[in-house]
């Protein structure tokens, strides 16, 4: 039996045909490919959500400090941030098919060594391999979007993986706490290798290659020209940068909230669980409406132009009401729209990356991704180290983060210079 793609894909010879492949897709194709791609995307917030829940828990069962387990969280972005920056380039060499398998598996392997692991030691090396494993999901199907879509079909395109994508923050810690009602941290492995085994599946099965022959023989050409073409590009540069720090700041909530809602607020890990999924629908809120936008009205340069002074306003009043004594409402309410000012800005990154960077979609999606993960596992370990007795160390790290990005998108990108996305 012969298994057929969904998706035609356009040689570069068929001349009569539209100028991106994406443009024949029928709405059952489409939906086919949002589903798949969601969630190839949705195994890295998977891999970093699932367990978060279960991070005071480790912390007993392995007799270990609060540093100690962050210290695995920020294995796994270290992970994602090397992973990526081989195999984004690997995919604009070989396709996109070949390195999304081979990632998927290593990710089933790696969580299964993780829910093995006898000690700490042996948990982060797992889990720094967990991210590398996932980082295929994220970096090779922005690619794989982009060899399908450009200009503002890209937005929408990403505006729909994005709302799949968007639950996966929503429905990890969820589900991770409710799994520690009748497993232990380690059966919350074991979840997470089955579910990249069932994405591993669905590659195999409904992934075509989208990578012409002729584009990646010349791909294989210099994998320095491309370096050379994305830096020598302000506008790349700033969005890179932009996204790391964006990111970054993300990451800082991310880090610290298992032990600043349950330890400090003193929430149970399903009451964690759910305040969790409350701030991730605002990343989702933020991804659509900045879609819809961009789409619509306002081009990203802009969106980001507004997004950064959001975040620094709400960090500047986590930081304020924490010293007021405002409590868990204090900090929750300026989080949310912290949160969703991220989300506003995730989808106007990636449109300024890639819009104009067709011919190596796989490099840039791949310094972008270890640009925005190996930022954040350089801040964790510091982060760490000032503890989490109040959100005031997390509220700084935003702040700065913010302020930084607030100047990047001024001083590097500068919104007035970039030119306007295509039809």
């Amino acid at each position: 039996m012969t298994f057929t793609s969904p998706i035609p894909i356009v040689q570069p010879d068929d001349y009569n045909q539209p100028s991106h492949p994406g443009d024949l897709l029928s709405r059952q194709q489409r939906l086919i490919y949002v589903f798949v791609l969601g969630a190839l995307t949705a195994l890295g917030p998977f891999t970093i959500d699932l367990y978060l829940p279960a991070f005071p828990a480790l912390q007993v069962d392995l007799g270990v400090t609060e540093t100690a387990i962050q210290l695995t969280l920020t294995g796994t972005v270290i992970g994602f941030a090397a992973g990526q920056l081989i195999v984004g380039p690997w995919s604009d060499r070989v396709g996109r098919r070949l390195p999304l398998i081979v990632s998927c598996l290593l990710h089933v392997a790696a969580s299964v060594g993780a829910a093995l692991s006898p000690d700490i030691t042996w948990l982060t090396v797992f889990r720094l391999l967990v991210g590398f494993g996932a980082a295929a999901g994220g970096v090779v199907t922005m690619a794989l979007v982009r060899d399908l879509f450009g200009g503002k079909p890209l937005v929408k395109m990403l505006s729909r993986l994005s709302l799949v994508n968007g639950s996966a923050p929503i429905l990890a810690p969820l589900i991770g706490s409710q799994l520690l009602r009748i497993t232990d941290w380690r059966g919350v492995f074991w979840v997470l290798s089955g579910y990249g085994l069932v994405v591993a599946i669905a590659t195999v099965l409904m992934i075509v290659e989208t990578l012409p022959k002729l584009d990646r023989q010349v791909a294989t050409s210099s994998l320095a020209s491309r370096f050379r073409v994305l830096f020598h590009d302000r506008i790349f540069i700033g969005a890179v940068v932009v996204g790391a720090l964006n990111f970054t700041g993300l990451f800082a909530y991310l880090s610290t909230s298992s032990f600043l809602f349950q330890d400090v607020y003193h929430f149970t890990p399903q009451q964690y669980g759910l305040a969790f999924g409350m701030n991730s629908v605002g990343v989702v809120a933020g991804v659509q409406v900045s879609s819809w936008l961009m789409r619509t009205r306002a081009q990203p340069q802009w969106i980001l132009a507004g997004t950064t002074v959001v975040q620094i306003l709400a960090a500047v009043a986590i930081f304020v009401f924490d010293h007021t004594g405002a409590g868990y409402w204090g900090t929750a309410i300026p989080l949310w729209f912290l949160i969703c000012a991220c989300g506003f800005a995730f989808p106007a990154v990636q449109v300024l990356a890639l819009a104009h960077h067709g011919a190596e979609a796989g490099t840039a999606s791949s310094i972008l991704g270890a640009a925005n993960f190996g930022l954040a596992g350089i801040v964790g370990p510091i982060l760490g180290t000032l503890g989490t007795t109040d959100a005031s160390p997390m509220a700084g790290v935003m702040f700065l983060c913010a302020c930084l990005a607030t100047l990047s998108v001024w001083l590097v990108i500068r919104p007035r210079t970039v030119p306007p996305l295509s039809e």
